[in-house]
């Protein structure tokens, strides 16, 4: 390889500013003038190269974004979520009416208070009000996810209903607190009131 300005390997692209990618030339130059360095070559090689990759995709922005699919998702038996047996408002929201209300109808425009609980598939639970304060918010007023917005519409005081919303209803990419990126979302609802 003297006199000649190829390389000794190909370094991906984008790699060849990176630290390791760097360290792992440096190494290799440096192994390949001694033969008893060749076995010491063989396993740090791939170690450094897995290093340098991951190091070269812990800041790539382009990564793909997954949003959740609440109809493939397997849910904790603690939930009592059963796909099947819900209603589809749309690829992102599934709803279940637990107890049909009697009282006034939450609507578009209208403000409704609520008690709930909020959990993820594996059936941690992320939030609660119950046995505290009830939460109000402005039904279609854009105050809440819009997989709350969409799957309390219909709803009448004294109802309770299980909503399964998708990330792309919910939290999205970003997460929120404990709620991980692209996270699908259970929660049970009760309609205390309807203004």
């Amino acid at each position: 390889m003297r006199g000649t300005t190829e390389q000794p390997f190909p370094v991906p692209h984008g790699l060849h500013h990176s630290i390791f990618a760097n360290l792992m030339l440096r190494f290799l130059r440096s192994t390949t003038r001694h033969a008893a360095s060749a076995a010491r070559a063989a396993v740090l090689v791939p170690l450094l190269g897995a290093a340098s990759l991951m190091s070269a995709c812990g800041t790539d922005s382009t990564a793909p974004d997954i949003p959740s699919n609440p109809a493939v998702e397997t849910y904790a038996a603690t939930l009592g979520v059963n796909i099947a047996a819900m209603t589809k408002k749309s690829d992102n929201l599934f709803v279940q009416d637990l107890v049909v209300g009697t009282g006034a109808e939450a609507v578009a425009g209208r403000t409704v208070r609520v008690t709930y609980s909020g959990y993820l598939i594996g059936g941690s639970r992320f939030d609660s009000n119950v046995g505290g304060s009830p939460f109000s918010f402005l039904l279609g007023g854009g105050q809440v996810i819009a997989g709350w917005d969409q799957g309390v519409v219909g709803m009448k005081v004294g109802g309770k209903r299980r909503l399964v919303i998708g990330s792309s209803l919910g939290y999205g990419r970003q997460g929120s607190g404990p709620i991980p990126a692209n996270a699908t979302l259970v929660f049970d609802v009760e309609v205390l009131n309807v203004q």
